[in-house]
């Protein structure tokens, strides 16, 4: 599944220095255009200068590492089949993207809050809301995990902010989508190595559909993006570095200027493993995201519709819509009434 290409440039992806943010009008000015090229002709770049430590990320891997070293009747006690939130552990291959098996294992992380049972006449999105799962034995990950969830979301709230700013709109236009109510998402990501019947899907290649995804990858690689030749290439890690991909919601709030990209992970050869932490930054499950103004608004070349995966302005739809499609047990076991008849 991989590619050769002669293009230097699709050799590693745009590098975005954030702390430039915080620098004067020239910095800050230079931030802005590079991030704008990024966004607007890739949807996808490496950040550094984010301000989070090698301690914070030591803490964060080193739990986690430790959760997926667990005897498997331990990882399986918070199994995600047992939370109609979608929360929990999930076993390798119980996942899919676009109908295939996905070789990997992972934790499901959210914002800790009650759960919020839909009563008559609310969305159906209301069950993603709820208590996450922990394992017993590693008190550590909860507060590694839910610290790193606060931790990005700062990350994730100056990063849009400069983003926004860098196509000519408002900083902090989508700012009422957000706020204490938002709807953040963690999974913490083993790939075991290749499938035994060598399939090499690690995750199928697939756009996400909220605003922004922050990944920590290891250095073992394996991320694939495409680019605007058609094909996937790799993206070389960057110690320190997070992988910045926009999602959906961005791509139709601007009418295609920004975009959303295709993107996926091969399996790593043999048994060797890799592990990887996507982050997340969605808005509230209620949140309308209204279409955004902007000066090049007019140059915009709109969306292709794909009628297979439809786009709802009430971001818990999206959410759900993917939920169900990539968690078929935990759909089935809570959400029958839920699933569209075959």
């Amino acid at each position: 599944m991989t590619n050769e290409s002669t293009n230097p440039s699709y050799q590693q992806l745009p590098i975005i220095d954030l702390s430039a943010a915080d620098g004067g009008p020239e910095a800050r000015a230079g931030l802005r255009s590079r991030l704008h090229r990024a966004a607007h002709d890739v949807g996808f770049f490496q950040l550094v200068g984010h301000g989070v430590t090698g301690e914070e990320t030591d803490r964060l891997l080193t739990a986690m590492r430790r959760f997926f070293a667990l005897p498997e009747e331990q990882r399986l006690a918070i199994d995600n089949v047992n939370s109609p939130h979608f929360r929990g552990y999930t076993r390798t291959g119980d996942e899919r993207t676009g109908g295939r098996q996905d070789w990997r294992d992972q934790l499901d992380i959210g914002a800790e809050r009650p759960a919020h049972v839909p009563g008559p006449g609310e969305p159906a999105y209301w069950w993603l809301q709820g208590p996450n799962q922990w394992p017993e034995a590693l008190p550590e990950l909860r507060t590694a995990a839910l610290r790193w969830v606060e931790r990005l979301s700062g990350v994730a709230e100056k990063l849009l902010h400069e983003l926004l700013a860098s196509i000519g709109a408002s900083p902090d236009f989508y700012d009422h989508a957000f706020g204490e109510h938002a709807h953040p998402h963690l999974k913490l990501v083993r790939y075991p190595g290749s499938a035994g019947d060598g399939a090499d899907q690690g995750v199928g290649a697939h756009k996400d559909y909220g605003f922004l995804t922050l990944l920590l990858q290891d250095q073992v690689g394996g991320l694939q993006v495409q680019r605007e030749d058609g094909l996937f290439h790799e993206v070389p890690p960057i110690p320190g570095a997070f992988v910045v991909n926009l999602g959906e919601l961005l791509e139709v709030a601007t009418n295609g200027y920004l975009v959303a990209t295709n993107h996926r992970v091969v399996s790593p050869p043999g048994a060797m493993e890799r592990y990887s932490v996507p982050f997340f930054y969605n808005p509230r499950l209620d949140a309308r995201v209204e279409p955004l103004v902007f000066p090049y608004a007019d140059t915009a070349p709109g969306v292709s519709a794909d009628p297979s995966n439809p786009l709802f302005a009430e971001y818990g739809y999206n959410e759900l819509k993917g939920k169900l499609r990539a968690h078929p047990l935990v759909a089935r076991r809570h959400h029958a009434e839920l699933l569209t008849p075959a």
